[in-house]
């Protein structure tokens, strides 16, 4: 095979998630370039360090630093974590800006 190298393969073989992050949809099924957003979003929501690596392995840092920014939800723990993996501070995401226009009462 002329051009084949175990790198260039690796690099875009289809990512290995643990089922629990994508319990309520058919993963078998699912297109992963065509639902990159939600999945990316879903991987750094629910996922662990190893399925954020596989993460950023097959969607490139380019791509899950768009997607993150522009994610309209992440939850807050979570958020904080993905501003230290794409180095952005959290006024930049987009979920950030929406939670402090909708202040609620401090959680005790």
């Amino acid at each position: 095979m002329q051009g084949f190298s175990i790198t260039s393969y690796l690099l875009k073989s289809k990512p290995i998630f643990d089922k629990r992050i994508f319990w309520d949809v058919d993963s078998e099924k699912m297109n992963y370039d065509a639902k990159a957003q939600f999945i990316i979003v879903r991987v750094f929501e629910r996922g662990d360090i190893e399925d954020i690596r596989q993460c950023r392995r097959y969607y490139g840092d380019e791509l899950v630093k768009k997607s993150l920014l522009e994610a309209k939800y992440i939850v807050q723990g979570r958020l904080h974590l993905a501003s230290a993996i794409i180095d952005e501070p959290l006024e930049n995401f987009r979920c950030y800006k929406l939670l402090q226009l909708n202040p609620t009462l401090y959680p005790y």
